[in-house]
């Protein structure tokens, strides 16, 4: 096990992925079917676990990006041109799309508790991310989204323990997978709110400044490994506990679920502070997402292009840049923010098999990898995790299809 000093990288993906649209799904899931979609959540961590330590190992033992050994890795002309358009629309013009839920929902946990428009929160938020993207050292990011992250797991986890909730439904929940009638959208967005596609480009490249490539490659790999499962582990709970608490107090109870009224389930450990609690909690976790969403964006784009991912390179400011400007101006005209953070989460649900894909395909590459290449078991897993998400589309795919 590594001592917590050595930790990063993988808690970064924690940042990422706990933000608004993570708290926002998970309540939902809780509040309109209860404990019955845990075992999402418990597969979405498994699935991320997976997929992450492919983009780390990658990273550690190629040195390059995820989007340049995606881009090398065939022979095919071809191939190459569609992996850069891939990479190019799917995380540089998603990315954008998303970060309007990031900065949207960390402006509406600061306008219900200062009454202040979200319009002017989400201004000031983008402007605060870019200051921190541009100082250009990652030691200060890194420190920052930690302490951020931590906020977010102390709220809900002390919650949702004092709330006391059926521990039978709760194993239920986990150990008998079930899809309610209507929850299918659910289920596809709490694993895209998890398992976030940019998240892969943004971990290979994130390890590579965590641990040289004068550092021993074996120690690299073993202890990315324990901060990519712990980290990634911690961050299942705080979702787990999320969706528990958002069960406890909607589901089946008379309360409304609304934007305003999303702290409410905090009410019962917290009381009439619990509106202020959960706004920091949120506000962190929307704070954490709009910095990381851009970064990974710039990462992936920029290693496409071909162009220097360092991050004082001008091309690689520009990229991060275009994805918060444009998350920032329709954030900022954004008058219900709920939807859109929703809808960004079941995108990606949807995005994912396709990238997972080429990762996988990248991961058998002999030549790149030699003996570090994927095994038996690593592909049995990612495979697992691949067919679970096409299969998931394609029931959703097939609903609309019958009903049109």
């Amino acid at each position: 096990m590594i001592p917590i000093r050595k930790m990063g990288p993988g808690l970064l993906v924690t940042a990422a992925f706990i933000g608004p649209g993570t708290v926002t799904t998970a309540t939902y899931a809780g509040a309109n079917y209860g404990f019955a979609l845990l075992w999402t959540v418990v597969f979405s961590i498994f699935a991320t676990i997976v997929l992450q330590e492919m983009a780390a190992r990658l990273g550690l033992v190629t040195r390059l990006g995820l989007a340049e050994a995606m881009k090398n890795a065939s022979n095919s002309a071809v191939v190459s041109k569609i992996t850069i358009v891939l990479i190019v629309a799917a995380i540089g013009l998603g990315n954008a799309a998303y970060e309007v839920g990031n900065i949207a929902g960390a402006a509406l946990a600061a306008t219900n508790v200062t009454g202040i428009e979200g319009r002017y929160w989400s201004t000031i938020i983008g402007i605060g991310s870019g200051i921190l993207l541009a100082s250009g050292r990652y030691r200060i990011l890194e420190s920052v989204l930690i302490i951020l992250v931590l906020v977010m797991t102390t709220v809900f986890i002390i919650t949702a323990i004092c709330l006391a909730p059926d521990m039978s439904a709760i194993l239920r929940g986990i150990f008998v997978p079930s899809i309610p009638s209507g929850s299918m959208l659910s289920v596809i967005g709490l694993i895209g709110t998890t398992v976030v596609p940019y998240n892969l480009f943004l971990h290979c490249n994130a390890v590579k400044q965590k641990w040289s490539a004068h550092h021993d490659l074996e120690s690299s790999l073993r202890e990315s490994r324990w901060d990519t499962g712990l980290a990634v582990g911690l961050g299942g709970l705080v979702t787990l506990a999320i969706v528990s608490t958002g069960a406890s107090t909607y589901f089946k109870t008379g309360l409304v679920l609304s934007s305003e009224s999303m702290g409410d389930q905090l009410a019962p450990l917290l009381g009439d502070s619990a509106r202020y609690v959960f706004a920091a909690g949120l506000f962190s976790g929307g704070l954490t997402s709009a910095i990381t969403a851009p970064l990974a964006a710039a990462y992936a784009v920029c290693g496409a292009m071909g162009w220097s991912q360092n991050m004082a390179a001008p091309r690689f400011k520009l990229v991060w840049l275009s994805v918060l400007a444009t998350g920032t101006l329709f954030a900022a005209n954004q008058s219900t923010p709920l939807p859109a953070i929703l809808f960004a989460q079941v995108a990606n649900g949807f995005l994912l098999p396709f990238v997972a894909i080429f990762l996988l395909l990248v991961m058998n590459n002999k030549s790149l990898l030699g003996d570090y290449r994927n095994g038996a078991l690593s592909n049995f897993f990612g495979v697992f995790v691949v067919l679970t998400a096409i299969g998931l589309g394609a029931i959703k795919l097939l609903g609309v299809l019958r009903a049109i």
